[in-house]
């Protein structure tokens, strides 16, 4: 298959010293590119074969991202990438308007270290120039990434690598990235704006109203694809 000889490349990430957290590095990553897919059962033989590691590194890699709630192991069938709920993305977007909207509140003095968020916002524009709603679509992510690493809090930046990481596999279900993205490009900028002014309380006021509109939006349109698959396995 080509999807294992480019998951054959990987191979060298892993260097002399491979482990199963780095080979959980390298599928984390090619989930959230949407290499596999939500709903997509990983083979043991095939992927322990392209990255050349044993049986035992790869289940462990397996069961750290299922406690990641990337992957579900079920019962006689195997692992697979994991199918979000409603519920769940629901959750992924409580979490994030409680971390994302304290991390701006919690702020100290102006001048803010903006230049990770304007790097992002920078890529998302660029992406949609391109027509590249994939790419607008990292950029959104890694927008949100930089905002959090303005806490200064290895900590959270990892709670938040992981639901990052769970929200990337709602955005793969949905069939209209442009619409789903496009209307945040606009407002990812005036959040750079207002941190660029030094406006801790507007931009906090911002990031809950753009958190809230797009959970709404993407609500919609999740549950909708969700239920199609559904009714397309009944």
């Amino acid at each position: 298959m080509a999807e294992l000889t480019e998951l054959a490349d990987d191979r060298a990430l892993l260097g002399r010293t491979s482990t199963a957290e780095r080979v959980s590095d390298i599928l984390r990553s090619r989930i959230a590119e949407g290499f596999f897919p939500p709903g997509t059962r990983l083979s043991e033989d095939s992927i322990g074969g392209a990255l050349g590691v044993s049986r035992n590194t790869l289940r462990e890699a397996f069961r750290l991202l299922t406690h990641e709630r990337l992957l579900v192991h079920e019962l006689n069938r195997g692992v697979f990438v994991r199918v979000l709920t409603v519920e769940d993305v629901e959750d992924i977007y409580r979490t994030r308007s409680l971390v994302e909207c304290a991390v701006v509140r919690g702020l100290g003095s102006p001048p803010y270290a903006v230049e990770g968020i304007a790097r992002a916002v920078a890529d998302g524009q660029r992406g949609a120039r391109e027509g590249d709603w994939k790419a607008v679509s990292t950029a959104n992510i890694h927008f949100h990434r930089e905002l959090v690493a303005l806490a200064g809090s290895a900590r959270t930046d990892e709670v938040m690598r992981s639901v990052f990481a769970e929200l990337r596999l709602a955005f793969h279900v949905v069939d209209d990235p442009q619409r789903l993205h496009e209307p945040y490009l606009a407002r990812n900028h005036e959040i750079l704006r207002t941190l660029r002014a030094g406006d801790r309380d507007g931009a906090e006021r911002l990031l809950a109203a753009y958190l809230d509109d797009s959970l709404t939006g993407l609500v919609e349109v999740y549950a909708r694809r969700v239920a199609d698959g559904a009714e397309g396995t009944g």
